[in-house]
């Protein structure tokens, strides 16, 4: 691999990867063709200490460093993408987010649940006129006096039907453009917090993407997560990890897709030979294992240097760009290698490729990822 893990990174390796293609493996492709949400898997997930792996142990949490939760997203990933992005906000965005940013109260009051999987967490931050561009958002925030009232619509919200608890941002000073974003924790249930339409979608058909809307949703002072006009630190660094995510599960994907095409290029022949054997066929392999190696340490590199508590913003950056567009290649080589039978259903290809495709897109499309890299180089 060219990268050193420790034993105990290798260990989350080895357990995670036992549970996905265990657990999680069987029932991918039916969830994808029913949409079933993997309830039971996340709350399995959560006993095993994979839905708060990041956080300390004093507030649930599994303790481990983001090195061993990339390793562990990539093995989700590599058996259920959709699985896969919701442990992935889950964990890189809502529980970091409240550990973070969140007082005293609210880390006790939200991260034991959240890390044993028994509450799940959401972002809302992207509107319907406001994706790549966060200070165009429309939600706002007014206070009350003894707490805030939030009015707007939120799209393309990953667990919006299934969330217990949400990071919602809104505008507190409209006058103030990012500096005037703050983030605030609603739990389902509020009267004025409901989930719209979900969306029909592609790929990872068993993750539901929707709509959230806020009609006059009442919270008390002690939801403002971040402090007033933090919100859009809390995001920026909430994705900065959440591009880790990304990465991680671009890797998991890739890998199986690679390890299916190899698979099939190993037992089907034609012209008197497995078509592994074929010069033309054999190279492609030989650049997909390339590019997926180089992914693997770009993920991890990012992952590190998180860890090292060096700034690690360009790194994840480029660990999504990469891996990202890398996932998407490899995945179409991958079914192209299958001929006919890559484009069935018989086979997962499909299934790999319309899941990766969405990769280049969230949490930072590639073209946002290229601005963040080139500002860093120019500055």
């Amino acid at each position: 691999m060219g990268f050193s893990l420790t034993a105990e990174q290798r260990m989350v390796q080895k357990m995670a990867r036992e549970f996905a293609r265990g657990e999680v493996l069987p029932g991918a492709a039916e969830r994808d063709r029913t949409g079933e949400f993997p309830a039971s898997i996340l709350a399995k997930l959560g006993e095993l200490g994979f839905m708060g792996m990041m956080i300390p142990p004093e507030y649930g949490g599994a303790g481990a460093d983001t090195v061993s939760y990339a390793l562990a997203l990539s093995e989700i990933a590599y058996a259920c993408a959709s699985t896969a992005v919701v442990m992935s906000v889950h964990n890189s965005i809502v529980c970091e987010s409240v550990y973070r940013f969140g007082t005293e109260e609210q880390k006790q009051r939200y991260l034991p649940s959240l890390c044993a999987g028994e509450t799940l967490g959401a972002f809302a931050m992207t509107e319907p006129l406001a994706g790549s561009d966060p200070v165009r958002q429309e939600t706002t925030a007014e206070s009350d006096g003894g707490g805030w009232v939030l009015n707007g619509v939120k799209r393309f919200i990953t667990s919006a039907k299934h969330a217990d608890v949400f990071i919602v941002t809104a505008k507190t000073d409209p006058t103030r453009r990012h500096r005037g974003i703050s983030a605030f924790v609603v739990e389902k249930g509020n009267p004025g917090l409901r989930p719209g339409r979900s969306e029909e979608k592609l790929g990872l058909l068993a993750s539901d993407t929707g709509d959230l809307y806020l009609e006059n949703c009442r919270v008390g002072e002690d939801a403002l997560l971040g402090g007033e006009g933090g919100g859009f630190a809390l995001a920026m660094q909430g994705l900065d990890g959440g591009r880790i995510g990304i990465s991680a599960q671009s890797v998991g994907v890739a890998q199986a897709a690679l390890d299916a095409a190899v698979s099939y290029a190993k037992t089907r022949e034609q012209f008197g030979r497995p078509i592994g054997q074929h010069q033309g066929l054999a190279w492609i392999l030989a650049d997909m294992a390339t590019r997926l190696s180089a992914a693997r340490l770009m993920m991890l590199a990012a992952a590190a240097a998180k860890d090292a508590g060096e700034n690690y913003t360009i790194k994840a950056s480029m660990a999504k760009l990469f891996a990202s567009e890398m996932v998407n290649d490899v995945c179409a080589r991958a079914l192209q290698i299958h001929g006919g039978y890559g484009y069935t259903k018989d086979y997962p290809l499909e299934r790999y490729l319309r899941d990766a495709r969405v990769f280049t897109i969230y949490e930072g499309t590639s073209e946002i990822q290229r601005v963040v890299i080139s500002r860093h180089l120019l500055k």
